[in-house]
């Protein structure tokens, strides 16, 4: 299921009371109150690899994938030898150690731009009709990422949706993340709701397996 119809689903689950969109065809349970949703879940970043690709052509892709398998397992070493760092810093370390693994070159200035990328980033194209949808249901918004603040203020901004999230959370705050089950208890906390009244929609296996 691409990401597309996994939030057609979510959208009609939510309308319907349903705490899955994977329960369509099942019996409604507590009507889901609030969603938190993962960064990257409504953010685009498909710019910043294309911009890769108009740095280094015909190595831009690789780069790019490179970055995003290292941005992720550096933040979990991170967390697991407890020497935090935020979701920029690591961000911007697994590029330069990318870099070095695809043998590219990358200057200050382009280092600075593929950087800057991810303060320049929008949603989605489906994301405003849908977090429109969802709060006509009456359901409760959050961002819940390892992001930066500031890397998801800019979005909200970028995309004009100022006020469309009752809180905004990055894991910054507890200097650790997803999935460490504090970073979850982050949205309850914010909500006030219950585990189970609240759905946790992830970008990645993994944070979808923990929450």
């Amino acid at each position: 299921m691409d990401r597309r119809e996994f939030t057609r689903r979510a959208l009609i689950a939510a309308a319907a009371g349903l705490s899955s969109p994977f329960e369509l065809n099942a019996a409604p349970r507590a009507k889901l109150k609030a969603i938190a949703f993962d960064a990257f879940a409504l953010l685009d970043p498909r710019p910043i690899f294309s911009l890769a690709e108009s740095l280094y052509p015909g190595k831009g892709m690789e780069l790019s994938n490179a970055w995003r398998t290292r941005q992720f397992e550096y933040q979990w070493l991170r967390a697991m030898s407890g020497t935090y760092a935020d979701f920029w810093q690591v961000t911007e370390d697994a590029l330069i150690f990318s870099g070095k693994l695809v043998g590219l070159e990358l200057s200050r200035a382009n280092r600075s731009q593929l950087m800057e990328g991810y303060l320049q980033m929008n949603v989605w194209p489906d994301v405003p009709q849908a977090l429109e949808v969802l709060r006509r249901a009456e359901i409760r918004l959050a961002f819940l990422s390892n992001a930066t603040l500031n890397i998801l203020q800019s979005a909200i901004r970028n995309a004009n949706l100022e006020g469309s999230f009752e809180h905004v959370i990055s894991t910054d705050q507890i200097r650790n993340y997803k999935p460490a089950p504090r970073a979850y208890q982050l949205a309850i906390d914010a909500f006030g709701l219950k585990k189970e009244e609240i759905g946790f929609v992830a970008f990645a296996g993994w944070d979808a397996a923990d929450d």
